[in-house]
């Protein structure tokens, strides 16, 4: 048997495929961060890949789970909004990390560091609100068919060992 046999079993678990990609989103900017200590010719790619994954994540939350939510279960509407805020603040920090790695010069690493540190502050604190109010409600989503990628802007990658 497939899977995701219904629409209702396709949308079951996708508040626990949100939980998965912000424990990815978390464990690539911890390795973002650390790279930051002996930066390496593959810094900007990493950087950059990693800046348009969670930039996708959230784009796709917004278009997809959330406006789900917003119409299926109205009381979270002042909760989405707070995450929407979130997001954007959040894009301005990818924004001016993608121009500090934008030029053709050295990067500044301490100005990256600043940014992704404060990025990394703000995640965690997004991420757990996130679950803490969404999961269960994403995980009762009835109705309509979709996936995780449509829901939630991407799919954990698979995992792939040194």
């Amino acid at each position: 048997m497939h899977p995701t046999g219904s629409p209702a079993d396709r949308l079951a678990a996708v508040g626990n495929q949100m939980i998965e990609i912000h424990l990815w989103l978390s464990a690539e900017l911890a390795r973002l961060r650390a790279g930051l200590d002996t930066p390496s010719r593959d810094l900007r790619a990493h950087c950059l890949t990693f800046c348009a994954a969670l930039g996708r994540h959230h784009t796709g939350e917004d278009a997809g789970a959330f406006r789900l939510l917003a119409e299926q279960v109205p009381e979270l509407r002042p909760v989405i909004a707070n995450l929407i805020t979130d997001h954007e603040v959040v894009a301005g920090i990818l924004e001016r990390v993608e121009a500090l790695l934008g030029g053709d010069t050295a990067v500044p690493l301490a100005q990256v560091r600043g940014e992704l540190d404060g990025l990394a502050a703000l995640l965690e604190s997004h991420f757990r609100y996130e679950e803490k109010r969404l999961v269960s409600a994403l995980n009762a989503l009835t109705g309509r068919p979709g996936t995780a990628e449509e829901l939630l802007g991407l799919t954990v990658p698979p995992q792939v060992t040194d």
